[in-house]
């Protein structure tokens, strides 16, 4: 019996080469498959995208956590007792294992929609592996460190939520190419169902999923109440060493309203401006006093503090990476700064009619001090001849006593207390973390005349969307950049809101419809092809990828047992095999 089977001719596929190498290393022609996906490389696939979304989240989670870098690495400091910005290698990892993941997935996807078979390369899956075992261990290792910062995922949603909805929405509606183009192709009627309904789920979840995307950016521009006033915290850390009268100048130099600073009581009862524990992050403590570096900063006398530069830490260690954009000039007065004493700022805050906002650290037992160290702090204020109204004194020791002695000064708790409390208290300020304050807080204590001030704030983002909350008054580090913010990132009411979201599902569903029907249209002309045809089509014109495909499966199929002769022979203009 003799059959007839046409010769095939193959072209070139540079593209498709590509795809199947750099994904499978399936670099020649005869490894590729249309073939169903096995179950274990659809294991792979899944792992691949839990590995994508796992990363997605930690590099989002890293790039809002950008206010807060500087509160990471002094957290790194106090573990290690030695000052780097452990936030270089982090984000560096993090975008070269994002980027490579997010490359397989790309191929992936490119795979689906050309019918190749997925068939991850094994070094692949190694590095599949090592990002999905290296960012779960990254994840739990920040939690146990730094959980509370995992707040800010969603307090700058809030800010980013209905952006990123639009972009979610974007990326679905373009899958609906890919997921047409199976529901066509697929022979199954089980599959095709399964594939529409995961789809479909997902895309009427992200239609109605601003139903529950709650901003205080969504409003109407009439309440809009006034910027937020802003304290420096620490001065202008990021211009100048921290709690140095430099970086207090530099501060009130971008019209801040207050200046923060933490504050230590010396072994001579001088209370001096320190943040840490020790000197040996910011002063020179390592070369004047070798033998004395770890030893608590309260046990240093005023003399040999006052000894101590407290500025050419900040040159060498660029904890802000700004020291490249200073003058010499700037650079040698950075470099001169010393320790700087309560008193010191009082009195430049009282010049300046700027308040003052300080952070009392109790000295060790064993200290002179322990005992009277609020009298002594006390006494300073008032020395310092600052009116008691611009002092906003968080001490809660011997309140009683201190309200009596001094009734004008801002009584301020940093504790998240009770309205009731506040008032027995007679507590008029809360300085809180910008994570402790909910919308109803703010409200709550605007209802109730008390002031609010949050900290570290030190992105625009942020400030923007406490702007929106009502918030009165916030604490920066980077008070040079909040000054730029004359008006909030975005702004919008209710209904210009509600406008977009509805435009946005509906030119969705438009273009996912059309795409569906086009691609249904498209495969059922493919589907009408008889064996001639195709063979037609092929010698006329460059074959469609659908073509092909369906030659391929022509060619290849089951035949009746014989031999295929060596020679073919020519009947109307086409190849033959005799068998």
């Amino acid at each position: 019996m003799v059959k007839h089977q046409p010769l095939q001719v193959y072209e070139r596929q540079l593209c498709l080469s590509c795809l199947t190498g750099i994904y499978g290393c399936r670099w020649k022609r005869y490894q590729r498959s249309h073939d169903d996906t096995t179950k274990w490389e659809c294991l792979w696939s899944f792992i691949l995208f839990c590995t994508f979304s796992l990363l997605l989240v930690w590099l989002y989670f890293w790039w809002e956590a950008h206010n807060d870098y500087s509160e990471f690495n002094w957290f790194l400091y106090n573990r290690s007792g030695e000052w780097s910005d452990g936030t270089v290698p982090i984000l560096a990892a993090t975008a070269a294992g994002f980027t490579y993941i997010a490359f397989l997935m790309i191929l992936a996807l490119c795979h689906v929609a050309v019918g190749q078979q997925l068939n991850l390369h094994w070094l692949h899956k190694i590095g599949v592996t090592a990002g999905l075992l290296t960012t779960i261990i990254s994840v739990i290792s920040v939690t146990q460190l730094w959980g509370e910062e995992w707040d800010v995922v969603w307090i700058s949603l809030q800010a980013t939520g209905p952006f990123l909805h639009i972009g979610a929405l974007a990326a679905v509606t373009a899958l609906a190419w890919l997921m047409a183009g199976q529901v066509a192709r697929a022979e199954k009627t089980r599959f095709q169902l399964m594939v529409l309904l995961v789809y479909l789920s997902v895309l009427l979840t992200l239609y109605f999923i601003p139903l529950s995307i709650t901003s205080p950016c969504i409003m109407e521009r009439g309440s809009l109440k006034a910027a937020p006033t802003i304290i420096g915290h620490h001065g202008a850390p990021m211009l100048a060493p921290e709690n140095s009268l430099l970086s207090f100048n530099r501060a009130l130099q971008r019209n801040v309203s207050g200046l923060e600073a933490d504050v230590t009581i010396s072994l001579d009862g001088v209370p001096f401006l320190m943040r840490d524990r020790t000197l040996r992050r910011t002063t020179n403590v390592r070369r004047v006093f070798p033998e004395r570096q770890y030893d608590d900063a309260s046990l240093f006398n005023w003399t040999d503090l006052s000894s101590l530069n407290a500025g050419q830490w900040f040159l060498k260690d660029d904890p802000f990476w700004t020291v490249q954009y200073m003058s010499t000039s700037e650079r040698w007065s950075v470099g001169n700064q010393t320790v700087c004493s309560l008193e010191q700022m009082l009195k430049l805050a009282a010049r300046s009619k700027s308040s003052a906002l300080f952070t009392l650290h109790r000295p060790p037992p064993n200290h002179p001090h322990h005992h009277d160290w609020v009298n002594l702090t006390l006494d300073t204020v008032l020395r310092s001849g600052i009116p008691q109204r611009q002092v906003m004194w968080t001490v809660d020791s011997n309140r009683e006593m201190v309200r009596k002695a001094a009734p004008g000064l801002q009584q301020t708790t940093v504790q998240k207390l009770p309205l009731d409390t506040l008032h027995h208290k007679s507590i008029s300020r809360v300085l809180l973390r910008y994570n402790q304050a909910s919308a109803q807080d703010i409200w709550l204590y605007n209802e109730n005349n008390i002031s609010l001030t949050l900290h570290s704030v030190n992105k625009p983002w942020l400030y923007s969307l406490l702007w929106c909350s009502g918030v009165p008054s916030v604490s920066s580090e980077a008070p040079q950049v909040l000054r730029k913010v004359h008006y909030p990132l975005w702004l919008m009411s209710p209904d210009e809101y509600c406008l977009i979201w509805i435009s946005t599902d509906l030119i969705s569903f438009a273009v996912v419809l059309g795409i569906f029907i086009f691609q249904k249209w498209r495969m059922s002309g493919m589907r009408s092809y008889n064996p001639e045809q195709i063979m037609l089509s092929a010698a006329v014109r460059r074959a469609s990828r659908d073509v092909n495909i369906m030659k391929e499966k022509l060619i290849f199929s089951e035949v009746s047992n014989g031999v295929s002769s060596d020679e073919p022979y020519t009947e109307n203009g086409f190849n033959y095999y005799t068998n």
